[in-house]
């Protein structure tokens, strides 16, 4: 495949033939290559094995009770026969488009066994352990395989693709974002559909492997996607004698894998983006979650040189720290690229991960913390259709790979340079890897589950077509614990309201929100919570939490009794509803006259 030569050009005819063969069998080394990769992978996650079902990464417990979120919904699938693209017991009684939100299905559903009889707190820790892992070994087989011969080399890229600032940030909660196995085969099926006779023999397996990638994070293909297209765009500029001779059968190759794929996710895309449920933008402005100029030459929070305070000023949150490359790393992705400009495939390959930076930037460049009034590339584009949906400084993860891939070429090629050279080289190296080593990614203690939900205590009080209110309501931020607490128990109880993605109000504003319409009780609870204040109902404001109840279909209300400003919620619901019984450790309301229908 030349766009792979291109990265080894320059050489002597044996030393190219070296690189194109690749490994020549697995060594040794190998193994301890990828259990090296492994012990790294539980070192990042070891707070959490510690205890997983009873602890939440700190750095995003949101986006980790999401996640524990769809791998119940996997449970059910698997275990209850739920339908596999929608979820009715979150939401209740309008439910939640799953394919609309990141179900990572093909992970899911595979590991519900995991979830079903270990619990979601395993499976979250067991999926992030072996994506960063797995993601690792990938590179680590395709840079080994096709472009480099020094085995170390590979190491180095694929440690830094797969321990990346960028993937040990994600690896904060976000699942779908750390099991990026499936890039480097993606990558390497696209570059091989040149060679005549491909089309079907690589086509086809691209379009698997798309359709898998869709089951696991859609945003991860759509950054393939643009790389890739600014990539062939590059390079035809670089190269266009070249891309003409091979273009029809490239573009063959691409048919048959986009057939492929429509024809195995025509469906599941349809109900994504038509079927009840379904959105349209983000619940923030384009501007909000952007990569600030000075991160790229920062360390990351979780980094052993990583600087708390810095971090938080230059991102956006613990779980998009997508540049921090540090000052050295940035100086030898610099030097990387300068020793292998000759190769054009590289060139192409600096070019679209500095678009892909760029457009990480958003619409105004944004240093220091500070929105300055520059205006950049991306406000040209960032209301188109599916752009709108992306978290903007998340383009920045494809650079973070690029350098990756440019850092192991350029490990491989110093051994050609002059002793001098390539002892300033791996000094370099050295100063640049070496302070991005990651730490123990922080966690915090859940609030326990109730006896009153582990015991099953709860199935007294709640008949089917009937829900279970958590107070404060299962939302994002404001009502974490309710929503960990039915994902832990699998959703085998209905819950309303939650965290997902859907419309914010229904059919009259269909744009992106986090949450389901607010309704007057769960104002009402949410401003308790927040206050401290006790509400103070009148006969109206009763009525209103009725209807609310009876909407939900409510059966039982329960208290959690760590709630912040405990006392004012209990008041409230004490006005509303009545004195409580204390069952399994809670405090709960039970609700008659409620319609299961």
């Amino acid at each position: 495949m030349r766009a792979a030569e291109e990265m080894v050009e320059d050489r002597d005819e044996q030393v190219a033939t070296e690189a194109r063969q690749g490994f020549g069998g697995w060594r040794r080394f190998d193994l301890w290559v990828l259990l090296g990769f492994l012990a790294l992978a539980v070192l990042v996650m070891i707070r959490l094995w510690i205890d997983p079902n009873g602890r939440v990464l700190d750095g995003n417990d949101d986006d980790h009770g999401i996640f524990l979120f769809m791998l119940a919904h996997g449970e059910r699938v698997v275990f209850d026969g739920a339908p596999p693209f929608f979820e009715s017991n979150l939401n209740a009684p309008v439910g939640v488009n799953m394919m609309a939100n990141t179900a990572i299905l093909a992970l899911s559903l595979p590991f519900a066994p995991v979830t079903h009889f270990l619990g979601g707190g395993v499976t979250v820790a067991l999926l992030i352990t072996l994506g960063l892992a797995g993601t690792a070994a990938a590179w680590y087989w395709l840079l080994a395989r096709h472009l480099v011969r020094s085995r170390r080399a590979a190491v180095i890229g694929a440690a830094w693709c797969g321990f990346a600032p960028a993937m040990i940030a994600h690896a904060n909660g976000h699942v779908n974002f750390v099991n990026q196995y499936l890039v480097p085969f993606i990558v390497w099926q696209v570059l091989r559909l040149r060679e005549p006779g491909r089309a079907l023999r690589s086509g086809i397996p691209l379009g698997l492997l798309i359709v898998l990638q869709i089951f696991i994070n859609e945003e991860t293909l759509l950054f393939i996607a643009l790389t890739l297209g600014v990539f062939v765009i590059a390079y035809t500029v670089l190269r266009p004698r070249e891309v003409r001779e091979v273009a029809r059968r490239f573009l063959g190759g691409l048919a048959v894998a986009a057939g492929t794929a429509l024809v195995l996710a025509g469906y599941p895309l349809w109900y994504q983006f038509f079927a009840a449920g379904n959105y349209h933008g983000q619940p923030f402005k384009p501007d909000e979650f952007v990569t600030d100029l000075l991160s790229v030459a920062a360390y990351p929070r979780a980094a052993v040189a990583g600087i708390e305070p810095v971090a938080e000023r230059l991102s956006v949150s613990a779980t998009e720290d997508n540049t921090f490359w540090g000052p050295f790393g940035l100086v030898m992705i610099i030097v990387a690229a300068r020793m292998l400009w000759r190769s054009a495939a590289a060139r192409a390959a600096v070019i679209a991960g500095l678009v892909l930076l760029i457009a990480s930037f958003g619409p105004r460049l944004r240093v220091a913390g500070f929105h300055t009034p520059i205006p950049l590339p991306f406000a040209l584009v960032s209301h188109v259709p599916v752009i709108d949906l992306v978290s903007v400084t998340r383009f920045a993860m494809v650079p973070a790979t690029i350098a990756g891939i440019l850092l192991a070429l350029a490990a491989d090629r110093i051994g050609e340079f002059s002793p001098a050279r390539r002892r300033r080289f791996w000094i370099g190296m050295a100063l640049a890897l070496v302070p991005l080593f990651p730490k123990p990614l922080p966690v915090a203690q859940g609030d326990p589950l109730p006896e009153f939900l582990t015991a099953g205590l709860w199935r007294q009080y709640v008949p089917e077509g009937r829900t279970l209110v958590t107070v404060p309501l299962a939302e994002v931020t404001t009502g974490r614990t309710g929503q960990r607490w039915a994902t832990l128990e699998n959703l085998d109880f209905a819950v309303p309201r939650g965290y997902f993605m859907g419309p914010a109000d229904p059919p009259a504003d269909d744009t992106g929100s986090w949450k389901a319409p607010t309704r007057f009780t769960s104002d009402l609870l949410t401003e308790v919570q927040l206050t401290g204040r006790a509400a103070v109902l009148t006969g109206a404001d009763r009525k209103r939490i009725d209807e609310d109840l009876g909407y939900w279909r409510v059966a039982v209300v329960v208290l959690v009794p760590q709630a912040p400003n405990v006392a004012a919620l209990r008041a409230t619901l004490v006005d509303a509803l009545g004195q409580p019984r204390l069952v399994g450790g809670v405090e709960i309301w039970v609700v008659d006259g409620h319609p299961t229908e």
